[in-house]
């Protein structure tokens, strides 16, 4: 029985590890997109190269 209770608890650990590798990338996104609105000259022309791609697929 402590086995299974372990092996919940370092799941659980896991799930949560993986939420907040999740929101660290959502926010490094978050934050290059600000960069780009804000008129970054390198993120700025990376941003427009992927956007021109993604729309001239459409």
């Amino acid at each position: 029985m402590e086995e299974i209770k372990r092996l919940i608890r370092e799941e659980e650990a896991q799930t949560t590890a993986e939420y907040a590798l999740v929101i660290l990338g959502a926010s490094a996104v978050a934050g290059a997109l600000i960069a780009w609105a804000a008129g970054g000259e390198a993120i700025k022309g990376f941003f427009t190269k992927i956007f021109d791609k993604l729309t001239s697929g459409l």
